[in-house]
C-alpha cells in the first residue's frame, strides 16, 4: 500500500502521507494533517492509531471494529481554523463520504484539535449532518456516530 495514493484524498502516496503517522515515523505537524490520517485510520480499522491520537480527556477505552459495516469511500476538507504549527487549537470541518447497506451517505463534522507537547490530538467532534441521497437524514447528537459504531453520536462518542 506504501506507494497507493493516501487514503486521505490529498493525492499524495500513502508512504509520504498518512503512512508515515499510522507507523510512528512522524507526528502530523497540523491539525489538517492529523485528521486525514485519523480518516484513513478509520477506512484501514486502525483503533490503535485512533487511541494513540485521541486526548485522554475524551478518548474512550477502547474502538470495536468487528462489527462494523461502513465502508468510507473518500474526504474532503471544507474549512480550517488555526491548527497550524504555532496554534495549540484548531478545528476542521470535513465531508467524509461512505457506503452502508450499499448506500452512499455523506456526513459532516466539526473537529476539535488540541496541541500538547508538540503534538497533536483529536478533541472531540459535532456531527453537522448526515445526508443520504441528498437527503438530509439526521443531525447532531440524534446522528448516526462517526466512528462506525451503529450508534447514535450522544451515547457513543459524544457521551461525556
Amino acid at each position: 500500500m506504501s506507494n497507493e495514493p493516501c487514503l486521505c484524498g490529498s493525492e499524495n502516496a500513502y508512504s509520504e502521507c498518512c503512512g508515515q503517522f499510522h507507523n510512528g515515523e512522524k507526528n502530523p505537524p497540523t491539525a489538517e494533517s492529523l485528521m486525514r490520517s485519523r480518516y484513513s485510520a478509520y477506512v484501514l480499522r486502525n483503533a490503535d492509531y485512533l487511541l494513540k491520537t485521541w486526548d485522554v480527556t475524551t478518548r474512550p477505552k477502547e474502538i470495536d471494529f468487528s462489527n462494523e459495516t461502513v465502508e468510507w469511500q473518500r474526504l474532503s476538507v471544507d474549512m480550517v481554523k488555526k491548527g497550524g504549527s504555532k496554534d495549540s487549537k484548531g478545528l476542521v470541518e470535513f465531508k467524509a463520504v461512505y457506503l452502508l447497506d450499499g448506500e452512499e451517505h455523506v456526513m459532516t463534522e466539526i473537529s476539535r484539535f488540541t496541541k500538547q507537547a508538540e503534538r497533536w490530538f483529536y478533541l472531540d467532534g459535532k456531527v453537522k449532518s448526515i445526508s443520504k441521497a441528498n437527503q438530509q437524514v439526521n443531525e447532531g447528537k440524534n446522528a448516526p456516530c462517526s466512528c462506525g459504531s451503529g450508534k447514535k453520536f450522544k451515547r457513543c462518542c459524544g457521551a461525556n
